[in-house]
């Protein structure tokens, strides 16, 4: 049997040093673990990482990243248009073979224990590894951002962390867990005033009665108003559906949504089912590709070029 394969999705309060975030990606290959991608925003001040392996391996690559991080990131001189409460500031751990969402759920709070005793940093639980429901969403745990939550960690019980000290230094607080797939998946708008970007993001996120399984904000980045978008689970709300909310809602306040980017790696499946249902065509349709009755047939999913 081969050995489970999990992937570990750091966001990283950096997103302007080119040389710090060189280093950061130079941390995680090891054997046993791979990068495999990153991106940055200078507006956003973050960067993204995606690398992926055995468990172990992962784990350890987490803990060279953060070492790095904790080093060279003080939260008290950042600014950035994203929310964030730590340096290191979310670390999801995805279960993509040989292992489940439970177990990989439990290797996270073993590991967020390690973290917090070896970094002293608070630590919050979330998603499948919360041991609070109202933890289990990122953004109840990160609401106010790190000023806030400077404050109120001291003082105030339901934000004290799962483990590490109920303090923060300008390395801020860590959340770490377990999670499904998520897609990282912005909009920009063809306006520069972020209230109409804001608006949007407000009709289309589930908090507001919006989309299910969906959450967005609205930012002003590179000059252009930016709808920022988590989708949590595309197989129950999908891209194209997503898309053609977000471009009916902007047209209401007068907008075009004119360029979309994803942040970190997307599930192939997700692009099909996008194109399936753009196309109207049934969901089987995700799996009549050349490359997938190949690859069944051969082990061999590259895909197929033409001259």
């Amino acid at each position: 049997m081969s050995a489970p394969l999990i992937e570990c999705v750091p966001n990283v309060s950096e997103g302007r040093d080119g040389a710090l975030i060189d280093c950061l990606a130079e941390a995680v290959p090891a054997p046993g673990v791979t990068l495999l991608d990153r991106t940055s925003d200078p507006d956003h001040h973050r960067t993204v990482f995606t690398f992926a392996g055995t468990p172990d391996a992962v784990e350890d690559a987490m803990m060279r990243v953060a070492a790095l991080a904790f080093e060279h990131i003080d939260l008290d001189k950042h600014q950035g248009v994203h929310p964030r409460i730590g340096a290191v500031d979310v670390v999801p751990f995805v279960p993509l073979r040989g292992i489940s969402l439970a177990t990989c759920a439990e290797r996270a709070r073993a590991f967020a224990r390690r973290y917090a005793e070896r970094f002293k940093v608070p630590v919050y639980l979330y998603e499948a590894s919360a041991l609070r429901p109202e933890r289990v969403s990122l953004p109840n745990i990160r609401r106010g951002g790190y000023e806030e939550l400077k404050k109120s960690i001291v003082i105030d019980p339901d934000r004290a962390p799962d483990y590490g000290p109920a303090i923060l230094s300008g390395a801020g607080a860590s959340v770490i867990g377990a999670r499904n797939p998520l897609i990282a998946f912005n909009a920009f708008l063809d306006t520069a005033d972020v209230a109409v970007a804001r608006a949007v993001a407000r009709g289309l996120r589930a908090s507001s009665g919006g989309l299910p399984y969906v959450r967005a904000i609205g930012v002003a980045v590179r000059g252009r108003a930016q709808v920022s978008i988590n989708v949590i689970d595309f197989r129950l709300t999908s891209l194209y559906t997503i898309m053609r909310t977000l471009q009916t809602l902007a047209s209401a306040h007068h907008a075009a949504v004119v360029e979309t980017e994803l942040i970190g790696l997307i599930p192939q499946a997700a692009l099909l089912h996008a194109a399936a249902e753009f196309l109207q065509l049934p969901s089987t349709a995700v799996s009549a590709t050349l490359e997938r009755r190949l690859g069944d047939a051969t082990a061999d999913y590259r895909e197929v070029t033409f001259e």
